[in-house]
């Protein structure tokens, strides 16, 4: 009777080591997960643009037109700035006056600017053959060459650009991305910082909107 007894509790110690490590591996594996997820969040501008892009899809980072989005800012001081093309040719926003457009400022190593891309792309699509609405996706570094080399890797068709002039701090204040739109009269309408998602039909209606001024 001992002896079962003595078996008994070196069976039941057993389990619970069994149990143990069971619980301690899937503890491990739980935790390792969430230092890779932390480190590429942290490393790899993809993933972190991957998710903020994932978050967009189920409602989240929609862009809200409102008055106060857009500062106020003289129509004379915004035609005075300028970018250049991929090919450097200098185009200015007095240039493009008639026309409603949407700046972009954003970089190839930014997150929220990667995530935000395929909804641009998706708007610019649909305005793509108006010849009263212009797209301008700045490329802060100022490299066109790798810009347009990001966008090619992509299969996006957005026009690459670079600024050619000083851009006043109200309107880019070094936070990217930032997006600008100005409409036909050369006004500053919407200023955003941040990533959002302009693929909506509130963006579509809203430069519909704009078209008919």
């Amino acid at each position: 009777m001992i002896r079962s007894y003595i078996k008994a509790v070196s069976s039941q110690r057993h389990e619970g080591k069994i149990m143990r490590k069971s619980s301690l591996s899937f503890s491990n594996i739980s935790t390792i997960a969430l230092v890779i997820f932390a480190l590429l969040m942290l490393f790899s501008p993809e993933s972190k643009g991957l998710v903020i892009n994932g978050l967009m899809k189920i409602g989240l980072f929609q862009a809200d037109f409102k008055e106060t989005d857009a500062p106020q800012h003289s129509t004379y001081a915004l035609s005075n700035i300028s970018f250049k093309d991929s090919n450097g040719k200098e185009v200015s926003i007095a240039s493009l006056k008639g026309k409603v457009l949407l700046v972009n400022f954003w970089a190839t190593w930014c997150p929220p600017c990667r995530a935000e891309m395929p909804s641009i792309e998706s708007l610019y699509q649909k305005f793509k053959g108006n010849d009263q609405v212009a797209f301008l996706m700045v490329d802060v570094d100022g490299n066109s060459k790798t810009a347009k080399k990001s966008m090619d890797k992509k299969k996006y068709s957005l026009p690459v650009f670079t600024p050619a002039s000083s851009i006043p701090e109200s309107l880019m204040s070094g936070s990217i991305p930032t997006t600008l739109i100005i409409n036909k009269k050369g006004e500053l309408v919407y200023r955003h910082e941040g990533a959002a998602d302009f693929s909506s039909e509130k963006v579509v209606d809203y430069f519909r909107m704009l078209l008919k001024e």
